[in-house]
């Protein structure tokens, strides 16, 4: 067991790198260590003093054994104060920054807007080719040098000497037949990435700043530079993942490799990837301590006749051999840590203690790669293991009166999601309801497909068809695995926004939970731990939403999408192209804890054929939904969105011209047959949405008096001159800044106040205050901290 010293030490280190998201954090855990040193020192002489009285060892239990100290000496708790200081420092340290001869110091910032500059960057490929949402290959690339191309004739200036790792995307067929250490030549454009430009949207910036990447490659060509295939680790997953595939086809062949491999070694298709993330299931395509405990106890039970000696080196060479073919990934490293640890306590005849070995893990790993601490995968990973550890068993005591196996099927999946929640409800904001029932329906098939996949899996490395063979087995369990996934899917309510709770009550819950697991008062109450932790995540979200008065035009790059938000009532209009709804309107809605869509408007306001409707109504219900489109469009599109509300009980509204729409909180109309144009009235505010129309068809227009001078105007960047001039709009919005300096200075000295969602980000309006752009708001905050 660690002694109390070596604990507190550990716990300082780690709570030194949560700091760093605190200003001065290193300054304050130094002094809580100074004020910790003063305050347990009189504690520390007296217990001193009592025990060279009875002439007996400070450490000395009733038993005699060794134990550790109650009060540590408290120049212990300096050093842990010095530590945590140290670990701030480390972190700020290790922190990447672009260098010198980083790829990223070469991209232009002509390359982040309309002018295409080709480049062709020499490197060698890190990681093998995936499959994206848009159907492109990706793959990272460290770069060693950068061409410039010049009317596609060649380079244009001597090659430079590069550094840096890239996120490299080219056409799929071009990603065909790539591999680690591959040297290739990538021809295409070099993009800085941006951060979230919506409320709750994916940073891509701040993703790829984690794996140490500060610019992407958008790809048009791969040339091989060297044709020589070398021995990796790849190959042998390679091998795996082909024998399974062979006999059991798509999706079951990949679900399989990932339950063994992990679904980072794997290229999982994103539906499975994405069912098994909204019911719960997402733990079983993370390879960690489930695939590691069946390894050891596989070679253990084989070898539980050989001597001691051998049966360790086959453990540790099993664990290794798992880590080298999953990767090192930190939820991997985790496990096999406190595999071997399980190994050493074996060696040494002694009973390891698992909240030692798993403190010892997080610590290693930290001192490894600090800028874990932050990564999602890590935290869930430790706070899944710290609930089996502390929470399980408890749990598995209430259940006494249940059948043991029973009761441990359910305490497992209970434990693991009473620690993870929290921050889940915190990063995601969505609950999935059925996902303890779903888990303890699913582990018996998740044990024989995890088993049998390795046991096929090794098999495929000796005799390819014998590996195929024993995967086919697999099929019948892997095909009900996703069935059940997808009957709770499909079930009314499997997935409840909350709204993103804030840092403080993430914490409140943890400390309640923590106190179940220290404190007796709170054990024989843990009823109403329970109780304080569902309303510090009901209550302020239920008071915020119903007092609520905003609007939330977010950053799209096609049609304005506004989001109305009335004390509980939601207005969406419009959808935005494809992929609009994943990745920008479902994240906000998520975080904004709605679960329903009271009115949705659909002007098909640019003539987009691939509207997000669809997608949308996949995740959320739809009360009333009016669209306005020609007859000409899409029909087909249109049969389908009236089937779906029909199925949700909800109302198609076809609207004509000069039809009103009346939401309460929203007046709208739309004035022009040919034109896209629409009124609307939103909390008092006149809002005019134009879509791309000519010079001479506003002068028109304003001449007929069709346009009146609203107080927020929307259109494209390349009618914002003219209507900023002909209608003087207080405020007014564009999608993109395509307009030369001298036009956006002129504009720039009159009344209007202008903003541009490709670089300001979401704009939002509250009654109590002035529109404010989501970019220049969170760089405030971050400011701050």
């Amino acid at each position: 067991m660690m002694q109390i010293s070596g604990v507190i030490i550990c716990l300082s280190y780690i709570l030194g790198l949560l700091f760093t998201a605190v200003p001065w954090g290193g300054a304050w855990i130094l002094g809580l260590g100074i004020l910790a040193a003063i305050f347990f020192r009189a504690s520390y002489i007296s217990l001193r003093k009592f025990a060279l009285k009875r002439e007996k060892p400070i450490t000395k239990g009733k038993a005699g054994a060794n134990t550790p100290l109650i009060t540590p000496d408290p120049r212990v708790w300096l050093i842990a104060g010095l530590v945590g200081l140290l670990a701030t420092l480390y972190f700020q340290l290790r922190t990447p920054e672009p260098g010198e001869k980083d790829i990223s110091q070469f991209v232009s910032s002509e390359n982040n807007t309309n002018q295409e500059q080709l480049v062709i960057v020499r490197g060698e490929v890190a990681s093998n080719p995936r499959l994206t949402r848009s159907q492109r290959g990706q793959f990272w690339l460290n770069a060693t040098q950068l061409d410039e191309v010049k009317n596609d004739q060649g380079p244009a200036s001597v090659p430079k000497g590069v550094t840096g790792k890239l996120y490299v995307t080219v056409p799929i067929l071009q990603a065909t037949g790539l591999y680690p250490s591959q040297q290739i030549a990538v021809t295409g454009m070099l993009y800085k990435p941006k951060a979230a430009s919506n409320p709750g949207a994916f940073d891509f910036q701040k993703y790829l700043k984690q794996e140490g990447t500060f610019a992407g490659l958008i790809g048009k060509q791969v040339n091989f530079i060297d044709e020589e295939r070398k021995w990796g680790w790849w190959q042998v997953r390679e091998q795996i993942v082909r024998s399974q595939v062979r006999f059991l086809g798509v999706p079951e062949g990949p679900l399989v490799s990932a339950m063994v491999l992990g679904s980072k070694a794997v290229d999982l298709p994103y539906d499975i990837r994405d069912l098994f993330v909204k019911v719960g299931l997402a733990h079983a395509l993370a390879a960690s301590g489930f695939q590691t405990s069946l390894i050891l106890g596989v070679i253990l039970q084989l070898t539980r006749k050989a001597k001691k000696g051998t049966q360790i080196f086959l453990g540790c060479l099993g664990l290794i051999t798992f880590l080298c073919l999953a990767g090192f990934q930190a939820a991997i490293l985790r496990a096999v840590i406190m595999g071997l640890a399980a190994l050493i306590g074996l060696a040494l005849e002694r009973k390891v203690q698992q909240l030692g070995s798993l403190l010892l893990a997080a610590t290693l790993l930290l001192l490894f790669n600090p800028l874990w601490i932050w990564d999602l995968g890590f935290q869930l990973s430790f706070l899944a293991t710290l609930g089996l550890i502390v929470t399980a068993t408890p749990i598995t005591k209430c259940l006494d009166w249940l059948p043991p196996v029973i009761a441990s099927l359910v305490s497992v999946p209970l434990a693991a999601t009473i620690w993870t929640l929290p921050l889940l409800l915190q990063v995601f904001s969505v609950v999935a309801v059925y996902s303890v029932p779903l888990n303890i329906i699913t582990t018996p098939l998740i044990s024989v497909i995890s088993i049998g996949g390795m046991i096929s899996g090794l098999a495929s490395l000796i005799l390819p068809d014998v590996g195929s063979t024993l995967a086919s087995f697999l099929y019948y369990p892997t095909h009900w695995l996703i069935q059940l996934a997808e009957f709770f899917a499909n079930l009314p309510g499997s997935s409840v926004a909350v709204g993103s709770i804030s840092t403080w009550q993430m914490l409140v819950i943890y400390g309640l939970i923590i106190s179940t697991v220290l404190v007796r008062w709170w054990q024989k109450r843990w009823w109403f731990a329970v109780l304080m932790s569902v309303v510090l995540v009901i209550i302020p979200v239920w008071h915020f939403t119903n007092n609520l008065l905003r609007i939330t035009l977010l950053a799209t790059d096609t049609e304005p999408v506004l989001v109305i938000q009335d004390q509980g009532k939601v207005t969406l209009i419009n959808s935005g192209d494809e992929g609009t709804g994943r990745f920008t309107i479902l994240p906000f809605l998520q975080q904004q804890g709605v679960n329903q869509i009271d009115w949705a408007i659909s002007s098909k306001f640019l003539g987009n054929e691939n509207d997000a409707w669809l997608e949308i109504m996949e995740s959320l219900r739809i009360n009333n939904f009016y669209a306005y489109a020609s007859p000409q469009e899409n029909k087909i599109e249109n049969q389908a969105i009236q089937q779906k509300l029909q199925k949700h009980q909800g109302i198609y509204q076809p609207l004509a011209l000069g039809q009103t729409i009346n939401t309460g909180a929203i007046i709208g109309q739309f004035i022009n047959e040919k034109l896209p144009i629409l009124k609307l009235q939103i909390f008092g505010q006149n809002w005019l949405l134009v879509g791309n129309i000519t010079s001479q068809q506003i002068a028109q227009l304003i001449k007929t008096g069709d346009l009146s001078r609203p107080q927020v105007l929307w259109c494209p960047s390349e009618s914002l001159q003219d209507l900023v001039v002909a209608l003087q709009p207080p405020v007014a919005i564009a999608s993109a800044n395509n307009l030369d300096s001298k036009t956006l200075s002129a504009l720039s000295k009159g009344q209007t106040k202008l903003f541009f969602t490709g670089k300001d980000g979401a704009i939002q309006w509250t009654p109590n205050g002035e529109f404010e752009a989501f970019i220049q708001v969170t760089e405030n905050k971050s400011s701050d901290l």
